[in-house]
């Protein structure tokens, strides 16, 4: 078994404002906020014994980590599975606008949410696939240890339906808030 500390990378200005980030390469880095609210989670991981820290590749992620790694004195290892899920079309788009262009997209991933993806985008069934593969590969590289994991919403969502027992339809309903942390016990 394996500890998982999961962390949502702090807020960026399209948090605040309603724009859809997914895996977009123009997505900002953290805000003011977000940096303030790693800082938080530094003070709250001092003092646990942490052998490793995963990161997301994206900038976002990338920069969290690094605050934390920073306090924590350890290295971060990228790890690209851990991305965002991909949101196609819609990515870098404000939820106004995705609402108005694309009501019945929206309507069928209601209906839908772990099988539909956005318009040249990627579904959480296909974000499980490729995190819970990580997650499985990072866990038996540690076990009986405790890591932190540094991703994003979808991401953490599907390992914290994994690992609680919930459905994965009901992912959504499972995403983190930006910079907290949420401890799993994992059993690759």
């Amino acid at each position: 078994m394996t500890e998982l500390w999961l962390v949502r990378h702090g807020q960026t200005d399209w948090n605040l404002t309603g724009r859809w980030q997914g895996q977009a390469a123009d997505a900002p880095g953290l805000n003011d906020t977000g940096r303030a609210q790693v800082l938080t989670i530094c003070e709250q991981m001092k003092g646990r014994k942490i052998f490793a820290i995963y990161s997301s590749d994206l900038l976002r992620a990338r920069q969290t980590a690094a605050l934390i790694a920073e306090s924590l004195r350890l290295p971060v290892t990228l790890e690209p599975r851990l991305r965002e899920i991909n949101l196609g079309s819609w990515e870098g788009m404000p939820s106004e606008e995705i609402e108005a262009k694309y009501s019945l997209e929206l309507m069928e991933r209601a209906r839908n949410p772990f099988q539909t993806r956005a318009p040249n985008g990627e579904s959480p069934r296909e974000v499980a696939e490729r995190v819970l593969m990580a997650i499985n590969e990072i866990a038996s590289k540690h076990r009986d240890e405790s890591i932190l994991i540094v991703s994003h919403g979808i991401s953490l969502a599907v390992v914290i339906c994994q690992s609680e027992g919930f459905p994965m339809e009901d992912v959504y309903q499972h995403i983190p808030d930006n910079a907290h942390a949420y401890r799993v016990q994992w059993h690759p």
